[in-house]
């Protein structure tokens, strides 16, 4: 942080979004209030507002955090209140992040942030909407082939850590996911398992297959988790999905693939999988919890499988282009 910002008292501190700090040394000598009112390390008025907004709408402790994180981020650019900034200091904040190349996907969550923070928490009508998101390039999401998802799992060198991406792999969940399963998700009855807070915080079940059950009760019997499927260093607390990420780069280097593995490539390489062995579409988009359609249909255009079966209208024409040999 500049230090500009910190002698004008617009630092939030680092006791987390929903802990009250008082710093006697940042009160009482640097302005008014409301100058300093959003990042003071004490929890100011407007941020336990924002916060309260985000909790009344159910917004997940990780969209929080990055939503204050960003507003935090903007308000220390400019050295001043984010209530006192209006659309052109937005502007000139996207400007900013976009030269220094930062990533479309992390622009747009900046957005996000600002447009719950000027719509929901200040009640502005006319910014949010005029706050433009990046444009996401079209990128082909990256997909494993089966020989390369067996090579890769096989070289995950933690037990836990290789039950847990063969499972994110076999159900196509994400690392927030499969990091939050319980054993009493593990629906065998069923066939299913239960995702309790999915994206958007939306619960709902995912396919479980006979090999993976097969797995799982064979990990259990090994590992025996009391509580949490994948638990961290403490029983009763879910893995990091930070050492999953991590156990996804060693292994890929273990197993000598020179594609960037991650736990969503392993989810592109489900859905894609699952397209090449003739799985309809749409239940692939309810497999993977997609609202749209069009999200889905992204795999059609990686799937080389799908791409050969498809047939040119060149086929249905009779013609000679080149002379008979």
């Amino acid at each position: 942080m500049n230090e500009a910002a910190t002698a004008a008292g617009f630092d939030w501190g680092e006791a987390g979004y929903g802990v009250m700090v008082l710093l006697p040394e940042r009160i009482g000598c640097f302005g008014p209030l409301s100058d300093r009112s959003f990042q003071m390390g004490e929890m100011s008025p407007l941020r336990r507002r924002m916060v309260e907004d985000m909790t009344i709408r159910n917004l997940s402790p990780a969209t929080q955090r990055s939503y204050v994180h960003a507003v935090s981020k903007f308000s220390q650019y400019f050295c001043r209140s984010p209530d006192r900034l209006g659309l052109e200091d937005v502007r000139a904040y996207q400007v900013h992040l976009a030269s220094k190349g930062v990533a479309w996907a992390s622009l747009n969550q900046v957005v996000c942030a600002l447009r719950f923070f000027y719509g929901v928490t200040l009640g502005e009508q006319t910014i949010p909407e005029r706050i433009a998101y990046a444009r996401e390039p079209r990128k082909l999401p990256t997909v494993l082939s089966a020989d390369e998802v067996v090579q890769f799992l096989e070289a995950v060198s933690s037990l836990k850590a290789r039950v847990a991406l063969t499972t994110a792999y076999a159900a196509g969940l994400r690392v927030s996911e499969v990091a939050a399963l319980k054993v009493c998700d593990v629906d065998s009855a069923r066939m299913v398992m239960r995702i309790e807070r999915g994206k958007g915080g939306k619960e709902c079940c995912v396919m479980l297959s006979q090999p993976l059950l097969s797995i799982l009760r064979s990990y259990w019997r090994l590992a025996r988790p009391p509580h949490v499927l994948f638990p961290g260093r403490t029983p009763h607390k879910p893995i990091e999905t930070t050492t999953l990420h991590a156990a996804c780069r060693s292994a890929a280097t273990a197993a000598g693939l020179d594609k960037r593995v991650s736990v969503h490539v392993l989810r592109h390489s489900f859905a894609t999988h699952l397209l090449e062995s003739g799985a309809d579409i749409r239940i692939i988009q309810v497999l993977l919890g997609h609202e749209n359609l069009s999200t889905t249909a992204r795999y059609t255009r990686v799937s080389t499988q799908v791409i050969a079966r498809t047939a040119s209208p060149l086929d249905r024409l009779t013609l000679q282009v080149t002379p008979p040999e």
